[in-house]
C-alpha cells in the first residue's frame, strides 16, 4: 500500500520516522491551546480538537499522498486568530472560526481542480531548493529559539547568548546536539529519536525535564467545540480581510512546506515535481475543514515532519504513526508533557543542516537564478514565515530575469503570482 521498499525504506525505519516528527511538533499540543484560550475558548477543548484535528489530516495525507508529511494547526495562524482577529479586531472566536471553516472549503475546491498544483509547478526549480534550504535555516532558527540558544539580549540584533552553565534550558540542548550529531556519523539508526529521548532523561537532573509529583500518565480528554460558527457576519468587509488572510498564508505555508519536505526526501517525479501533490493539498484543505468543526484554527502541513524525514521516513506509514500518538496523546497528555523544548530542539538544529544540502544545486553563477533563491532563503528565518520568503523570491525572480533580458523563461502563472504578491503588500502597508 504505502511503497515502502520502492522509496528505499523499511517498516521499522518508518515507524521511528513517525514517532520523530511526533516529538518534533508535539509542542503544538500545549502552545495551541495556550494561544487560543486567550481568545475566550475553553483551553481542554482546544486539545481535543488539536489533537483530533492533526491525527484526522495525518491520517489524509497517509492514505491519499502517501507522503511522510504531518499536520496540526499552524503556529503563526493561531496567533493571528487569537491576537488579530479577536483581540485586535474585536471579533468573536466563533467568527474567526468561521472564516477558517469557508477558507478550508475553498482550499478544497482549489486543490480538487488543480490551481493549487498548478501553482507548485509554475515555482523555477531554483527556487524550489532554495525553499528547502530556507526552511532548513527556519526550523534551526525555532530550535535555537525553543531552547533559549539564540535571544536579543546580547546587544545586538540578534545572538548567542545562555550557553553557560546557569542557563539550564540551552545547556541541555546543546548537550542533546552532541548527542544527535555523534550518534548520526556513527550511524546508528533513529539517531534523531534517540537524541531526543536521551536529551530528555539529561534534562532531569538539570531540572529541564520537569516530573511533578503524583505524576500519572493518563488524562481524560474533554468536549470540543464543536460547529461553533457565526454566520451573520460573512458578508462583512472585515470578514473577507480575515478570510484572505487566513486563505493566503496556510497556501503558501504548505506549498512551501511540501517543496522543502519533497527536496529533502527526494520525493519527486521524472519532471522535479512533487509526488502526488493533489493529494497532499487536498489534505491539508480537508483538515482545515475538520479543524474548524472540531473548534481550532487553521490545519497546514508542519515543517518538523522534515525531521521524521531526516530520520528516514520516505512513505505514508510515517504519517500513519504520528497520527497514531496525536490519539494517544489524549489520554496520555501529561506524558508527552514531560519532553521539554530543550529536548526536540537539537532535532530542529540538526534537520537545518540536512536541509542545506540543497544549496549546492542552486546556480549562483547566474544571478537572475542566484540572486532570487539568495532573497529566498534570507527572508524565511529572518521574518519566520515561509509564506514571505516564498513572495519576496518570486517578486525578485521576475525583477531578475526582466533585467537579464530573460523574460521568457517566466512563466505566466509565476507573472501572475508576482502580481498577487506585489498587490499583497501594497494592501498590507495601506490598511
Amino acid at each position: 500500500m504505502f511503497k515502502i521498499k520502492e522509496r528505499g525504506s523499511t517498516v521499522s525505519r518508518e515507524i521511528v520516522a513517525g514517532i520523530t516528527t511526533f516529538l518534533a511538533m508535539a509542542y503544538i499540543l500545549a502552545v495551541n491551546p495556550d494561544i487560543l484560550s486567550q481568545s475566550g475558548m475553553n483551553k481542554g477543548s482546544v486539545f481535543t480538537a488539536t489533537a483530533v484535528s492533526a491525527a484526522i489530516a495525518t491520517l489524509v495525507m497517509a492514505f491519499v499522498a502517501n507522503l511522510p508529511v504531518a499536520l496540526a494547526p499552524g503556529l503563526g495562524l493561531n496567533a493571528f486568530f487569537t491576537y488579530s482577529v479577536v483581540l485586535g479586531m474585536g471579533c468573536s472566536w466563533q467568527f474567526a472560526l468561521t472564516a477558517v471553516l469557508l477558507e478550508g472549503i475553498l482550499f478544497i475546491i482549489l486543490s480538487l481542480v488543480g490551481v493549487r498544483e498548478a501553482i507548485i509547478k509554475s515555482i523555477p526549480a531554483s527556487l524550489k531548493k532554495a525553499v528547502s534550504v530556507g526552511i532548513g535555516l527556519f526550523i534551526c532558527i525555532i530550535g535555537l529559539s525553543n531552547a533559549g540558544i539564540v535571544g536579543t539580549d546580547t546587544g545586538t540584533t540578534i545572538g548567542f547568548e545562555n550557553l553557560n552553565l546557569t542557563h539550564a534550558s540551552a545547556l541541555v540542548a546543546v548537550i542533546g546536539l552532541v548527542i544527535t550529531i555523534v550518534l548520526f556519523i556513527l550511524k546508528v539508526p533513529g539517531a534523531i529519536l534517540i537524541g531526543i529521548a536521551l536529551t530528555t532523561i539529561v534534562g532531569i537532573p538539570f531540572g529541564v525535564t520537569k516530573v511533578p509529583e503524583g505524576f500519572t500518565p493518563f488524562s481524560t480528554p474533554e468536549a470540543p467545540h464543536l460547529f461553533a460558527f457565526e454566520w451573520q457576519n460573512v458578508l462583512s468587509l472585515k470578514f473577507l480581510v480575515v478570510f484572505f488572510t487566513f486563505l493566503f498564508t496556510d497556501m503558501f505555508d504548505t506549498i512551501g512546506t511540501l517543496m522543502g519536505v519533497a527536496e529533502q526526501g527526494n520525493l519527486k517525479d521524472k519532471e522535479g515535481n512533487i509526488l502526488n501533490a493533489k493529494g497532499a493539498l487536498l489534505s491539508d484543505a480537508i483538515g482545515t475543514v475538520a479543524g474548524a468543526c472540531l473548534g481550532t484554527s487553521t490545519v497546514t502541513s508542519f515543517v518538523e515532519s522534515s525531521s521524521g524525514v531526516a530520520a528516514g521516513g520516505r512513505t505514508g506509514l510515517t504519517s500513519v504513526v504520528t497520527a497514531g500518538f496525536f490519539v494517544l496523546s489524549l489520554f496520555l497528555s501529561p506524558l508527552f508533557g514531560l519532553i521539554p523544548s530543550a529536548a526536540t530542539a537539537p532535532a530542529l538544529i540538526f534537520v537545518g543542516y540536512l536541509m542545506m544540502k540543497s544549496v549546492t544545486d542552486i546556480n549562483f553563477k547566474d544571478p537572475t537564478e542566484g540572486i532570487p533563491a539568495f532573497i529566498t532563503i534570507m527572508v524565511m528565518p529572518f521574518s519566520y514565515s515561509i509564506s514571505k520568503g516564498i513572495a519576496w523570491g518570486i517578486i525578485s525572480y521576475v525583477i531578475c530575469k526582466v533585467a537579464g533580458k530573460k523574460a521568457k523563461e517566466i512563466p505566466v502563472i509565476t507573472w501572475v503570482l508576482a502580481a498577487i504578491f506585489v498587490a499583497d503588500i501594497i494592501f498590507e502597508a495601506v490598511k
